[in-house]
């Protein structure tokens, strides 16, 4: 392409056709132009950026894998500029830049861009506003991978502990339905009896005591127990009555023997078979009632760990809550890997001023590599106040990380997990949040474990309060 022509393109060119021309053919003079075929690779990660972009027609992008298979997070067209610009931090791109179709660009040597910046100035300041609005549709991406990746690990989790007491709920009003078929006719004869209200009083007495949800017995303590029951019940001569619910309602030989002498040998029959099926719909409704409380405690978790319905305004966080529910959520996940989780937070820990999501998001991604740092072992969370501020510690008792990496580890796109298990990006983002939170986010570790400190500055207003300086979400 000859000079002329490209100084035409350049006039044409949307992001720097409007600065002067004498910029535009210095700009010509010292670019080369390149022409790369669909496929081809403009710069490979994580290889340097070489030079400066201006693109003359055509498409590039650059896809990045964070677990969920590669995906577009930036692309351009004829018309944009990209590679390395003025006062541009960036040494390397996340992921290569390949040519989606044939493409042109001129590409200037990093060396010419000091030249630039000081001859060169509305062109200089027309590319630092694309390297501004670039970094923030690179952050924003960024968050997004992050969050979405939190979103399944949690998901994940939250969906077994959600299962289990939605099956147990399913499982027992089945059950309960089959029981109450058995009360009815049990309740029948037992009113028939004509007891004494001395007998009545003391029938109720028993299986108020015995009202309560029983663990789970072994195989072996069940076979136990079914023969020991088998063996009073022939004793004694009652028929007609099953074993399994007795031992399932809780009732022992003891309380047969309690009944027996109550009502006597001819009203025993009746009278152990109208406790035992009260007693056991009473069991099946308290499982149905703790399944339940388990099911809207996780939901209430959910709920304050995302603050959903949340106004995004500064306002005073109770740290305790957000470290209480984040732990909640991971619960499934520190099961998974055997690894006990303690919490231990002072009632009058001061609040602080910030968004509740992001900060959650914070103590999610702490505790969630602290798992994963010692499966089988333990994790401590503990948060204190001291000079108007408040300390968070997460710590555990892994191995430690590495002393020839442990000075990356708050990198973007630095992790040590597999593909799919992590994005790299969350302890980026977290000392982020931490440092919009007027905070600091710091780390020591050994052999013996690793601990993550956050020190954030204690709020004027207890939590639930308006926020003393309060403020727009940055």
């Amino acid at each position: 392409m000859d000079s002329a022509s490209l100084i035409d393109r350049l006039l044409a060119h949307r992001t720097v056709g409007e600065v002067p021309r004498e910029q535009l053919v210095w700009l010509a003079s010292v670019g080369v132009e390149q022409i790369l075929e669909p496929g081809e690779i403009l710069t490979a990660s994580p290889a340097p950026v070489k030079a400066f972009y201006v693109v003359l027609e055509g498409h590039l992008s650059i896809r990045v894998n964070r677990g969920a298979g590669p995906h577009v997070v930036m692309e351009w067209h004829g018309g944009d500029v990209t590679g390395i610009l003025p006062y541009s931090r960036v040494k390397t791109p996340p992921g290569s830049v390949v040519a989606e179709e044939r493409t042109t660009v001129l590409a200037v040597d990093p060396g010419h861009l000091r030249h630039m910046t000081r001859e060169c100035p509305e062109l200089t300041a027309v590319l630092v506003h694309v390297m501004l609005d670039r970094a923030r549709v690179f952050k924003s991406s960024e968050l997004l991978d992050e969050k979405m990746a939190s979103l399944g690990r949690l998901a994940a989790g939250l969906a077994h502990e959600l299962n289990n007491p939605a099956s147990a709920i399913a499982r027992s009003a089945k059950t309960l339905v089959e029981r109450l078929d058995a009360l009815e006719p049990a309740t029948r004869r037992f009113c028939a009896l004509s007891l004494s209200e001395t007998q009545r009083r003391g029938i109720s007495s028993l299986r108020d005591d015995r009202s309560v949800v029983h663990a789970p017995l072994s195989p072996l303590e069940l076979a136990d127990r079914r023969d020991a029951m088998d063996d009073w019940l022939s004793a004694h001569r009652v028929s007609g009555v099953d074993a399994g619910p007795l031992i399932e309602s809780g009732l022992s030989t003891a309380d047969l023997e309690t009944l027996d002498a109550l009502v006597g040998s001819e009203k025993l029959e009746a009278v152990i078979g109208h406790v035992a099926a009260g007693l056991t719909v009473r069991q099946i409704a308290a499982e149905i009632d703790a399944a339940a409380t388990r099911i809207h405690a996780l939901v209430t978790a959910v709920k304050g760990f995302t603050y959903v319905n949340q106004q995004a305004t500064l306002q005073p966080i109770a740290i305790g809550r957000g470290l209480s529910d984040t732990i909640t959520v991971l619960r499934s996940k520190a099961k998974e890997k055997s690894v006990d989780v303690r919490l231990q937070v002072p009632d009058d820990l001061p609040a602080v001023d910030g968004y509740g999501g992001e900060l959650n998001q914070v103590w999610a991604n702490l505790v969630d590599n602290a798992i994963d740092a010692t499966p089988g072992g333990h994790v401590r969370i503990e948060a204190q106040s001291a000079d108007r501020q408040v300390i968070i510690r997460v710590i555990d008792d892994g191995p430690g990380i590495p002393a020839e990496i442990k000075n990356r580890i708050f990198d973007p796109f630095f992790t040590t997990k597999e593909i799919g298990q992590g994005t790299g990006l969350g302890l980026d983002i977290a000392r982020r949040i931490v440092q919009r939170h007027r905070g600091v986010i710091d780390m020591s570790t050994g052999p013996d474990g690793t601990e993550f400190r956050v020190t954030l500055p204690a709020s004027a207003s207890p939590a639930g309060a308006p926020a003393a300086a309060s403020g727009t979400r940055p």
